[in-house]
């Protein structure tokens, strides 16, 4: 089912170069190539200052546009890829609410359908919505009804990214989520097609867990990194999936994160639900001309970016 679980602020022709700009970092991956067949031909990753961003719902969250600016610029020199114009841009989950709201009956007039979620929205929003900008996708249809996924972040706040882009004559024609665009990966891979799995996407800030059954998004939930701890999170999401969701043990669980504490989460996560916990490995999805085996940060840096690349790039 393709790109069900995606969503963009603005519909373009599939760039060839994606743009993560997370709070620790600066990615930076162009790839070639369609048809179930996609090669990673340029990448590079740039580390941020500790305080150069603060991703959060309201702005200002670029505290430090010119060392974002200039890290940008270094993994773009060293990707190869100074020539680029248009690209897709990746954005830290913390900068935009995503709610899963269910409706008996989907209105068939687009316009009717964006007046029904907002008017949702506005019960549970910390900012007017003529502030933001809102998209939302199908993200489950069953039996009973529909279920819509809603994406609202202000639009000041995307600005700041996508002025770090322009800054260097980059035009983002596509804007999106982190913790999306990682589910576009694993999906791509066509081997987490089967059953409910589940992914924890690990930012310095914050946490995102995301259950799928197939190509449905059933369930997401993202905390900042103090407000819970992971083993209460997996604890609380589990649960829902047993008594609301009808469902047993995940056929997978998968994390995104590199690092001590990613392998710590792994650990923590296995021993709660008793699988086997891999990390996301964009290996599966697309080919890499560095014959070399990757590091675990690499992998990790390249999985958002890759997910946005490759999800409209299916055979």
């Amino acid at each position: 089912m393709k790109r069900t679980v995606t969503t963009s602020w603005l519909t373009a022709v599939p760039p060839s170069v994606a743009i993560e700009i997370a709070r620790h970092r600066v990615t930076v991956v162009g790839v070639s190539g369609g048809g179930g067949r996609v090669t990673v031909t340029h990448q590079a990753s740039e580390a941020l200052p500790p305080d150069a961003i603060r991703p959060a719902l309201t702005g200002p969250t670029i505290l430090q546009p010119q060392a974002v600016i200039d890290a940008l610029r270094r993994a773009v020199e060293r990707a190869g890829l100074v020539s680029t114009r248009r690209v897709a841009l990746i954005v830290p989950d913390s900068l935009a609410r995503v709610s899963l709201i269910p409706l008996e009956h989907v209105p068939a007039r687009p316009q009717d359908l964006d007046q029904l979620l907002r008017w949702q929205l506005r019960k549970t929003m910390p900012f007017p919505l003529d502030q933001a900008q809102v998209s939302h996708f199908t993200a489950a249809v069953e039996t009973q009804g529909t279920t819509m996924a809603t994406i609202v972040a202000r639009r000041d706040v995307i600005a700041e990214y996508e002025a770090v882009a322009a800054a260097l004559g980059m035009h983002p024609g596509v804007v999106d989520l982190a913790s999306f665009n990682v589910i576009n990966a694993v999906m791509g891979s066509g081997t987490a097609m089967a059953g409910d799995w589940l992914l924890v996407h690990l930012a310095p800030e914050s946490t995102t867990l995301a259950i799928v059954r197939g190509a449905s998004l059933l369930f997401y939930r993202h905390r900042s990194a103090d407000e819970e701890p992971l083993r209460a999170l997996v604890h609380q999401t589990a649960m829902y999936h047993e008594d609301r969701l009808g469902g047993g043990r995940f056929t997978r669980v998968l994390v995104c994160g590199a690092g001590q504490a990613a392998l710590d989460a792994r650990q923590e996560i296995a021993d709660r639900l008793g699988v086997a916990v891999e990390p996301v490995d964009v290996r599966g999805v697309v080919a890499l001309t560095d014959q070399s085996t990757p590091s675990a940060d690499t992998l990790d840096a390249l999985a958002a970016p890759v997910g946005a690349l490759v999800r409209d790039r299916a055979a």
